[in-house]
C-alpha cells in the first residue's frame, strides 16, 4: 500500500512554493515524522515529514519545480519489505534496455510527453512563454519527460535562441572571455527573490518618506548596566536594548495609530493590537518574525519571544505562524556597526523603525558639551497614509520613552 506525500498548508496569503533539497532518494528506508524534502516558500523554508514509517517509492516534484498546496511531492510504500520491490523494478527494465538498440537521447524526453501528455510545470510554462521558447526547444527532466523549470533555465543558459531573456529585464553588459571564466552563476533561493521583489513593489506602491532623530542612550545603557545580571537570574535571559524598543514603540502606537495602520483599497484598516515584526540576518536572508500582542508583554516577556524567535531564525525553524500579521517592524542595523540608514517598509505595513550603531558623540545638555552615548533613529512610513506631523511626533515619542524609561514602566 502506497502512502501519498503532498504539499502542506504553507500559511496566510502563501499558495505555492520551491523544492528546495530532497532528503532523501528513492528507495531509501524512512520513519515517520522523519524529513523528506525542504520546501522554500516566499517567508521560511519548511521541512515535510513523512506520515508514515516505509520505503521512499518514487519522488514525483523534483528540485527546483514550483509546487501548489496539496500538490503530490512523493509516494512512500510501507514497510520495510517494500524496499526490495522498489530495488528489483530498475533492474527488470535495465535488462530489457540491453537487448534493444540504444534509443538517441533526443527523442527520449519528446517520446515520453507524448505517451503520457505531461505537460509543463506551471513556472516552466511562464518562463517559456517570457522567453517564447516552444517546448519542443526543452528536454525535460521531470518525471515522464516534464519539462521543468530548471529544464528552461538549462535550455536558455546553452543558447538557445531566447537566452538573452534569461537574465533579468535590465541589459547586462557581456563579459570578456577571461572575466566570463572568473564569474560565477548561482541561483537566487526562493526567499531571496521573495525578499527583492516585496522590497521593490513596496518602494514602487507606497508614498515612502524617513524622518530621522537622535536618541541618548545613557539612561538605558545605566538601567542596563545595574540590573542585567539580576534581571537575567530572575527571568532566564540577556537584558538587551530590543525589550526597550519594543516596548517603546508600542506605547508610541497607542499614540499614533496611524503608523499601526496599513490601506485595504479605499480604506484604513487601524489594528487595535501591536504584533512588532522583529528583523533578523540570516545565512539565507533577511525574516521577519513577529513578536505578536508584544503591547500587553513586560520587557522580560518581549526578551524570551525575541531571543526564541531569534534562535528559530537562524536554526531554519521557523514556523509560518511566527511570520504572520506583523503590524510594525524594527530592523537593528546597528549590530552590523550601522551609523544611518533608511530601512525600506515591510508591506503592507505603513511604518518601519531602523536601529543603529551607539556611537559616543559630543552634545550640547544645559549649555555644556558632554560627551554621550547616542543613535541615530529613521523612521520610514509611507506618506498616504501618515502625515508628517504624526511621523515626526511617532519617533520623538520613542525617543522620550528610551531617554527616560521610566515612562515605559508608568505608562507615561
Amino acid at each position: 500500500m502506497a502512502t501519498e506525500v503532498r504539499v502542506p498548508t504553507l500559511g496566510e496569503s502563501v499558495s505555492e512554493a520551491t523544492i528546495g533539497t530532497w532528503l532523501k532518494k528513492v528507495g531509501d528506508t524512512v520513519k515517520v515524522d522523519e524529513p523528506l524534502v525542504e520546501l522554500e516558500t516566499d517567508k521560511v523554508s519548511i521541512e515535510v515529514p513523512s506520515p508514515v514509517s516505509g520505503v521512499l517509492s518514487e519522488i514525483v516534484a523534483a528540485d527546483g519545480e514550483t509546487v501548489e498546496v496539496n500538490a503530490l511531492l512523493a509516494q512512500i510504500a510501507e514497510g520495510e519489505a517494500a524496499a526490495e520491490p522498489a530495488k528489483a523494478a530498475p533492474a527488470k527494465s535495465d535488462d530489457k534496455a540491453a537487448s534493444k538498440p540504444a534509443a538517441a537521447p533526443a527523442k527520449a524526453p519528446a517520446a515520453a510527453k507524448q505517451e503520457t501528455a505531461m505537460p509543463a510545470a506551471p513556472s516552466a510554462q511562464k518562463l517559456m512563454a517570457e522567453n517564447k521558447l516552444d517546448a519542443g526547444d526543452v528536454s525535460g527532466s521531470g518525471k515522464r519527460g516534464q519539462v521543468l523549470k530548471g529544464d528552461v533555465l538549462d535550455a536558455l543558459s546553452k543558447g538557445s535562441s531566447a537566452a538573452s531573456a534569461e537574465a533579468p529585464r535590465v541589459a547586462r553588459p557581456a563579459s570578456s572571455d577571461e572575466d566570463a571564466a572568473r564569474e560565477e552563476r548561482v541561483k537566487m533561493t526562493r526567499l531571496r527573490q521573495t525578499i527583492a521583489r516585496r522590497l521593490k513593489e513596496a518602494q514602487n506602491t507606497a508614498a515612502m518618506l524617513t524622518t530621522y532623530n537622535e536618541v541618548d542612550m545613557s539612561a538605558v545603557m545605566d538601567l542596563r548596566s545595574r540590573y542585567k545580571d539580576l534581571f537575567e537570574k530572575k527571568h532566564g535571559v540577556k537584558l538587551g536594548f530590543m525589550g526597550f524598543f519594543t516596548k517603546a514603540v508600542t506605547h508610541a502606537l497607542k499614540e499614533i495609530p496611524a503608523v499601526n495602520a496599513e490601506i485595504d483599497g479605499t480604506d484604513i484598516v487601524y489594528k487595535n493590537f501591536c504584533h512588532v515584526g522583529v528583523a533578523v540576518g540570516t545565512d539565507k536572508g533577511l525574516v521577519v518574525p513577529v513578536v505578536r500582542d508584544a503591547d500587553q508583554m513586560g520587557i522580560a516577556e518581549i526578551e524570551k519571544e525575541i531571543g526564541r524567535l531569534g534562535r528559530a531564525a537562524r536554526d531554519g525553524e521557523l514556523s509560518m505562524a511566527d511570520m504572520q500579521g506583523g503590524t510594525f517592524t524594527i530592523s537593528n542595523g546597528g549590530v552590523y556597526g550601522s551609523l544611518m540608514s533608511s530601512p525600506i517598509l515591510n508591506s503592507p505595513q505603513s511604518g518601519i523603525l531602523g536601529m543603529h550603531k551607539i556611537q559616543e558623540r559630543p552634545v550640547a545638555v544645559g549649555g555644556q558639551v558632554v560627551i554621550r552615548p547616542m543613535m541615530y533613529l529613521a523612521l520610514s512610513y509611507d506618506h498616504r497614509i501618515v502625515d508628517g506631523k504624526d511621523a515626526v511626533t511617532f519617533l520623538v515619542r520613542v525617543k522620550d520613552s528610551l531617554e527616560d524609561p521610566k515612562r515605559l514602566v508608568l505608562d507615561l
